[in-house]
């Protein structure tokens, strides 16, 4: 009994491990400013030009790491005066990563630089 307890465990963590691919990082400086704007109405929490900005992402794609649900919640980056979404997103989770995706959630980088001073 011990040895298949230790078995299924052994299977869960390593399967939790690689569910996840490793991320690449990208500055907020390199991205095109409506990022560094959409950054700034998070860290001012709001107002956001789409209802659907600040609504849970549910990481069903789990691209990122697994967190509880409720933990990461998206945002729109899109050009000023954009009346459609678009494909790019920036998902902030609760330990104040920020990850960014111009693909709608088929890749992210995670976000670094001076992130908790931006002030657009």
């Amino acid at each position: 009994m011990i040895r298949l307890l230790a078995a299924v465990l052994a299977f869960v963590v390593t399967s939790n491990a690689a569910a996840v691919p490793p991320l690449g990082e990208i500055r907020l400086d390199a991205l095109a400013s409506e990022a560094s704007h959409t950054v700034g109405l998070i860290r001012r929490g709001g107002p956001f030009p789409f209802a659907k900005d600040g609504s849970v992402f549910a990481n069903r794609e789990h691209r990122l790491p697994r967190r509880y649900r409720g933990y990461y919640r998206e945002y729109t980056v899109a050009p000023a005066g954009a009346r459609e979404r678009g494909a790019r997103r920036i998902v902030a989770g609760r330990g104040d990563e920020l990850y960014y995706t111009r693909d709608h959630y088929r890749s992210f980088l995670r976000l670094r630089g001076r992130l908790s001073l931006i002030q657009n």
